[in-house]
Formats: C-alpha cells, structure tokens, sequence
C-alpha cells in the first residue's frame, strides 16, 4: 500500500487511491470500471431478427466460417437454394464437392438390396429409387416384367427355363442315339481295323483311365498261412478295440452284497432308511480337531465320497479296486453293501434327492444306475468314452435327467427313463471335468481341461457364458456356496478361485483362497452348511479349512498318507468331516 501511495496523485480528487492522511478522506473512492473476459457478439443480427421476422427463414450461407447468432434448425438444414456457383461449371461450389464429379450423398442401402437394384438394372434396364418409393428407367420393360427384380423371377419365366432345359435334355438323348446308331453301323467296316492294336479304332476302344483300377479275379480258398495270418489280425484288432491301452476289457456281472446283519429292522423299516430323530444340533459349523473313525475296506485308493442326502446316517464311496460300497456313520461304523458292476476304477458317483438310488461312472466308460437298497443295477449307459463326472437334475420333477461329462469333450444328456440321448452340449475343447447346477437349476456350468468355464441354459446346447482367461488353469472340482451366489473352483495353480452365479458369472478378485498343494490332483473343494468356511484336500495328504470372509487359513489337518483327494461336510453333525485318499481309507473327523 506505500508503493501505491507513492505513485497516486493526491491532489486528483477522482483517484481512487487515496493518501488516508489526507484531510479529503471522507469522499467515497472511486472504483475501476469492470473488464470482461467474454467475446463481444454481434447483435446486429438479433436486431434485424427483431425488426423483420423473415430473416429467420433465410437458409445459412455455407460458405461463411462463423456464424454470429443462434441459427434455428430449419436454417441449419435448409437446402441450397440461389443461382449457381459463378465459377462452378455443375453449379456447386468448390467446397460442397465431396467427389471429383461433384456431390455423393451417403445412403443406407442393404448390399443384397444394392446388388438386385443393380444387376436388376444392368439386366432390364430399371431399377427401385432408394430415395423415393418410384422407379427409373426403362417404363415399358417395367411393366412388362411386372416390376420383378432378378432375384424375384415370375413363375412364368421359371416354367418357360424348365421347358427349355427339358427340351435340351432331350434333343442331347437323341444325339447320343444317332451317334450309338451310326457307330452301330460302322461297326462292320471298322470291324478289321478294330482288331488291329495299331490302329486308331482300336486305340479309342480301348482307352483306359489311367486311375482305373485293376480288374481282381475271383477270391480262392485260403492257404494254411493266409488263414493263421487272418486269425491272428482279427485277434489283434479285437483287443484294440475292446480297451484303451491296448488292455482287454472283461465283461464283469453285475452282482451286489450284502454284510450287514438285516435289511429289514423289527418295523419293517429299510436299512437305508434314515433315523426319525435325525436333526442338526445347531446353526454354527466347526472345525474338527480329532479323528474319530477310519473305514477301510478299499484295497485300492478312494476318488470319491458322498453323504447320504439330507440325513447323511450313510456314506457312499467309489474306489479305484473297481467297487463301490456304502459305509453305516451312526451305528456300526462298519460296511453295508458293496456294489461290483465296473471292470475299471469308478471315477464319480452321486445320489439322488431321495437317496435311494445313485449313479456310478467307470474308466470301462460305462454308467451304472443301481438302487441303492437291493444293490441291482436299474439300467447301464455307455457312449463308448470315458465319463468323467455324472449328475443328475436337481429338480424333483427331473430325477430322471442324467448328464455325463465325457473324455470326448461333449456334456451328453440322457433320459433314463426311455434309455435314449435327449441332447448334447458340445463346445469345449478338452475333456469335461465338472457339472454345477446354478440359478435355481435353470442353469449349469461346466469346466474342463480347455482351462474354461462355460454357462449353458439348461436343455439348450447354445453357451450363454463362455470364461477363459490367459492366467486361467483347468479347475477340475467345483462347488456351489451354501447361498447359492458363489462358486469355489479349485485351480490347479493352487489356489480356489470364487466366481459370482449372478447374470455376469465375474471373478470375486476379493476372495482367493491359497496355501495347499493341489497341481496335478483333482482335489475336491467343498463349503460347511452354513457356508462360514471352505475346505479342500491337497497333494500332501492334508485337508485344509480357511474363513470365507477373511479367506484366512483356520486350521490344517494332517489326514491320510499320499493323495487327500475327497471331502465332504456333514449335513446335520456341523462339526464332523469326512475325507478320503488315494491310501484306500475314509476318515471321519470331529
């Protein structure tokens, strides 16, 4: 403010900076005048608008760069109109050309649309106006032809082309009659000469392709060797086709046993039936601590188990020693049935809602449909692969749907019922290692050595949702989260991986659950009942518990010795866990 003082005039009344020692302190100051950092407009437009109405109507001259006012939309897109351009010799301005020839307006013509108006014109000489519903052209041939395009033939024409081609069928049948007849008559002259290798007759007689084959003479009886060498090819053949690996599959008959001490208890009530005061004891899962019991009867590994539904008093399990037995959990702890059909190891089984009867699928790519009380199997399905997994709907009203996912890449789906193959899902590109029902079963996802996932409406072989990624491994186990808006994938880069089952089926990039060994072993991944913990089997024989919300490591079990391929949560008992491995044992924890 000094400075400023020091450069005022103090004697200039109209300053407005002022000394404030000054005895004129009492005048107001006087301030600057105000600067705008807006362009001036030019208003004279505005003004005639306002003294003459018609000026609004004035199309815009395309010449002009600027343009001063608010044009309306009629002026905007008024046409040109004027005499023309003084220096033009089509009458357009230099800067409207958008062609050498002058001016070409875009249209929105189909090309088939295009095609027919153009070979219509080049063939009739008229063609449709796509910028108006009228024609140019030739008028007469218009008429004449009816207004029909090439692609659009009356059927005038079309009976007067067959008649024609008729006609030239048969004026061409009769040539070839005189040509044999003529020939026919020649036959005598030439008869010399076609005898005469070196003449041209003879030649054209006995022209021969040169890709014609030679003439084979009538099959003789075998010699002793031809007839050793026969039998033992079509032994060799036989054995190639009765199994992969060049091994000799046995026809095995299905048969079952029985080793508990009744089927039938005092009631009347079936072995398999569940007990009446089987209820959960409350709403919280836990981790087990201590093992309780061990089955083994399995001389070879375990690949699968299954609570029974609902009750969960049973436990099913498929076992590479080609058996699958069921196993008491609330008596006896000992074995009930076991159940021989399969020549080669069971992959997988599943129940179905009621439990009564499940579903077992073999390397000897065959799937057995057995009742689970009787031990008889219901029905066999075979497409000569190998199933990989098998599922049944879970509808009530579709128990009778299996699906199979199979080593040649193909989801084929079955009506047990009448026995027949009702559909196929065929676009992966690796074997299928999975099937999960989704969206209240109006949907499934399926996973397979492709390192895909693919959502598939039910009953409709069309994929809905197709998920492959280049981080992407093959997930060879998933399971549904208790809620029903989850699913766990177990990914062979060892890790479980958690996608939405919402309309995008997208990556929870939140939720990653890792610290297990699982590359190379389809280990299952499953959830508690009350979907608060996740737990897998892996590579090293340990079964592994992390939090769902903190995906957190809760506890690792040491279980089995080798592969813990399998494991299942308790339906009722929220605190008990049932795993299996490659050892040939199922052990049951609390």
């Amino acid at each position: 403010m000094d400075l400023l003082n020091q450069y005022s005039d103090n004697n200039d009344p109209d300053s407005p900076i002022q000394n404030p020692n000054s005895p004129d302190d009492s005048s107001p100051p006087r301030l600057l005048p105000a600067r705008s950092a807006a362009p001036k407009v030019d208003d004279t437009m505005l003004a005639l608008t306002v003294a003459d109405p018609k000026t609004l109507s004035k199309p815009i001259d395309p010449t002009q760069h600027a343009v001063g006012f608010n044009p309306t939309y009629d002026q905007l897109w008024a046409p040109i109109q004027g005499p023309s351009h003084p220096y033009a010799k089509d009458g357009l301005a230099q800067g409207m050309r958008n062609h050498k020839l002058g001016f070409v307006e875009d249209a929105n013509i189909e090309p088939f649309l295009f095609d027919e108006q153009h070979n219509t014109f080049l063939k009739f000489g008229y063609a449709a106006d796509p910028s108006a519903s009228n024609y140019i052209g030739d008028f007469d041939a218009l008429q004449k032809n009816n207004a029909a395009s090439v692609y659009n033939m009356p059927h005038r024409e079309q009976k007067k082309r067959r008649i024609e081609a008729l006609k030239k069928k048969e004026e061409n049948d009769d040539q070839e009659d005189d040509n044999e007849n003529e020939n026919n008559n020649n036959a005598g002259e030439e008869g010399i000469e076609i005898e005469n290798p070196a003449s041209e007759a003879w030649l054209l007689k006995n022209k021969k392709s040169p890709w014609a084959g030679k003439k084979e003479g009538l099959q003789g009886e075998l010699t002793e060797d031809q007839k050793k060498y026969a039998e033992e090819y079509a032994k060799k053949k036989g054995e190639e086709k009765s199994g992969f690996g060049g091994e000799k599959v046995e026809a095995v008959k299905d048969k079952s046993t029985f080793h508990g001490k009744e089927e039938r208890d005092y009631q009347g009530r079936s072995w398999i039936a569940p007990p009446k005061d089987a209820k959960a004891s409350n709403d919280h899962c836990y981790i087990p601590k201590r093992l309780v019991h061990t089955w083994s009867g399995h001389t070879k590994g375990v690949s699968a188990i299954r609570f029974f539904p609902k009750a969960g008093h049973l436990i099913l399990s498929a076992g590479m020693d080609t058996k699958v037995k069921i196993w008491d959990v609330f008596n006896t702890g000992k074995c009930m049935r076991t159940y021989m059909g399969h020549s080669k190891a069971v992959r997988d089984i599943c129940f179905t809602n009621d439990g009564t009867k499940f579903l077992s699928a073999g390397y000897d790519k065959n799937i057995k449909y057995w009742d689970t009380e009787t031990g008889q199997v219901i029905s066999t399905f075979s497409t000569g692969k190998i199933p990989y997994v098998v599922k049944l709907n879970p509808d009530e009203d579709k128990q009778n749907v299996l699906l199979a996912g199979m080593s040649d890449k193909k989801i084929v789906q079955w009506d047990m019922n009448t026995g027949q193959i009702t559909q196929e899902y065929d676009q992966h590109l690796g074997a299928v290692n999975t099937i999960t029902f989704v969206d209240n079963n109006r949907r499934f996802v399926t996973s397979s050595d492709d390192k895909s996932l693919r959502v598939w409406e039910y009953g409709i072989p069309v994929v809905i949702k197709y998920i492959s990624e280049p981080h992407m491994h093959s997930m060879p186990s998933i399971s549904l989260h208790p809620n029903a808006n989850w699913l766990a994938t177990q990914s062979l880069d060892n890790q479980i991986l958690i996608y939405s089952t919402r309309e995008k089926f997208q990556l929870n990039k939140k939720k990653r659950f890792a610290g297990h060994i699982v590359a190379g072993y389809a280990c299952q991944v499953n959830f508690s009942p009350d979907g608060r913990f996740v737990m897998s089997g892996d590579g090293e024989g340990k079964c592994w518990f992390w939090d769902w919300k903190s995906c957190k490591v809760f506890r690792t079990l040491k279980c089995h010795e080798g592969v813990c391929i399998g494991c299942e949560w308790h339906p009722l008992e929220q605190s008990k866990v049932a795993t299996c491995g490659w050892d040939g044992l199922i052990k049951y924890w609390d």
